[in-house]
């Protein structure tokens, strides 16, 4: 049996410099966090790739490597998920230009990178985008708590089953 007990949400941010040593940094930040929410070191580690590509994306192709520009990652944790929210303003993309890559082909081929957003979409449970360059573009990732069932509208439906591991107990 699982009892959920709905709590209020804890709010968490970090603001740094657009520098590829700050992913660091920013791994250690979201993966405390994780963990220290009831997440196992697997989710807690899948949570902490997804957020380093979407910070790496912001690097690279937002700000086009210059460090002197900031990256927000907020992060908020209710009762039944934790929500991370990377925040730029740099050069926006159309996220649905972006086609997911087969992936025996991309072996095949041998290619190098460009799996940045396969990858999030692969670690977490939900991935969006609000795009609007120059201003704010955000990538909002959410991973469960517990699995939810597929077939409920939005993924919001009843709680399914635990998830492998699951939340830690809080005692």
């Amino acid at each position: 049996m699982v009892k959920i007990v709905q709590r209020a949400a804890k709010r968490y941010g970090l603001r740094i410099l657009s520098q590829t040593e700050n992913l660091e940094i920013i791994r250690n930040f979201v993966g405390h966090i994780a963990r220290r929410v009831g997440f196992d070191d697997e989710d807690a580690t899948k949570i902490e790739m997804a957020v380093d590509e979407a910070c790496s994306n912001v690097i690279k192709h937002a700000y086009e490597r210059d460090a002197r520009k900031p990256i927000d990652i907020a992060i908020k944790v209710d009762y039944d998920k934790l929500t991370v929210v990377v925040t730029d303003r740099g050069k926006g993309f159309d996220p649905s230009a972006i086609k997911m890559p087969d992936m025996k082909e991309y072996i095949a081929e041998l290619r190098v990178g460009g799996l940045g957003i396969y990858l999030m979409r692969t670690l977490m449970d939900e991935v969006s985008y609000d795009i609007k360059p120059g201003v704010r573009n955000q990538v909002r990732m959410v991973k469960y708590f517990l699995q939810r069932n597929a077939t409920s509208p939005r993924g919001g439906g009843p709680l399914h089953k635990a998830r492998k591991g699951g939340r830690k107990s809080a005692n």
